[in-house]
């Protein structure tokens, strides 16, 4: 029987008042700028992109930098000279998937999208670009500021269910989360490993990232909810001060700590693709990997990647079932290049 847990159900929230403040050549856009030109310059064949809602920042300063100036309305791209849109996780992954979309930027895929991939005949080509925190906050008001790894699994497998086990207030734990195949859920899953998760005691998990936040943060709930996002998103376009972050392990996500990797939740994202024949799709992606695309990672507000591209093929999912690995995580990526290796003799 699925565990349960308490669950606040609110109404959702678009997070598309946050996405349209870094629309690329837009006035007073929020987008990062390189200091000088552009060493690429896209006139034509311009690659057609989605990806994660925390990400869009990111790739909208790609646009910015290497495209033609035009308008690219990530909700309505029928006047635009490319499609830069701005989905979710789940339907970027999709997009990719049936050929609507040349790159996605987003986090490492789920199970059921490589299983897609697979069904498909669809080879995900992934290309780290750069490195993230997943975070954890509660409530301002919640005195609890640090959980161990191991309390993280015991809170989102209902082992622990309430803050006077974890130093807090006797409050039950409001346990949010966020619908399967989410960027951040996705995150979740492999954070908890072999770990069965907690069933909402819902219909519908949270459908936007600015629900866990708001929700975390609303005086409805007090000090007992618990959400989870990625630090860019949670501190940078969100910026809600009624939420704190959570030391984990004693180790605050801070860039220090995600640089030297002692903050334990830190993972790759990733240009994905498919095999195309638009070759100004590797330009780009070559040009992200330069100092130029590199800068503009470090100024939005992530880590540098000094990673290769790893590529998923159609056996991918028989291959994880043999290992036993789950995906998003490096070391996962590693072990599966290593077992994909040994096997092209074959």
């Amino acid at each position: 029987m699925p565990l349960s847990c308490s669950f606040y159900k609110p109404e959702a929230v678009n997070d598309s008042i946050y996405i349209r403040e870094y629309q690329p050549f837009k006035e007073g856009t929020k987008a990062v700028e390189l200091p000088d030109a552009s060493t690429l310059k896209l006139e034509s064949d311009l690659p057609s992109i989605d990806g994660a809602t925390a990400l869009y920042p990111l790739y909208a300063a790609f646009v910015q930098a290497v495209y033609p100036k035009a308008e690219y309305d990530p909700y309505n791209t029928s006047n635009s000279p490319a499609s830069i849109k701005s989905s979710s996780t789940s339907t970027a992954y999709r997009n990719l998937i049936n050929g609507d979309v040349d790159i996605i930027f987003c986090a490492g895929p789920s199970f059921d999208q490589l299983e897609m991939a697979r069904e498909k005949g669809v080879t995900l080509n992934l290309t780290p670009i750069g490195k993230e925190a997943f975070v954890f906050f509660v409530n301002i008001k919640n005195p609890v500021s640090n959980l161990t790894v191991d309390q993280i699994r015991g809170i989102y497998s209902g082992q622990i269910t309430n803050w006077s086990n974890l130093g807090g207030r006797r409050n039950d734990i409001r346990v949010y989360q966020r619908q399967k195949n989410s960027g951040s859920q996705t995150m979740l899953e492999s954070i908890m490993g072999d770990t069965e998760i907690i069933e909402p005691i819902t219909e519908n998990e949270l459908t936007f990232m600015l629900d866990i936040v708001n929700r975390t943060a609303s005086y409805r709930n007090y000090n007992d909810a618990i959400g989870y996002s990625f630090l860019f998103y949670t501190t940078q376009m969100v910026r809600n001060e009624r939420i704190k972050l959570l030391s984990i392990n004693n180790i605050f996500p801070s860039k220090e700590s995600i640089q030297n990797h002692t903050y334990p939740y830190i993972d790759d994202f990733y240009a994905i693709t498919t095999d195309t024949e638009n070759q100004n799709v590797q330009k780009l992606i070559n040009w992200i990997l330069s100092e130029q695309g590199q800068y503009l990672v470090e100024k939005t507000g992530y880590i540098r990647s000094c990673s290769k591209t790893s590529v998923f093929g159609t056996a991918t999912l028989d291959l994880l079932e043999k290992t036993g690995l789950r995906p998003v995580f490096p070391e996962f990526v590693a072990k599966l290049t290593e077992f994909w290796n040994k096997l092209i003799p074959l």
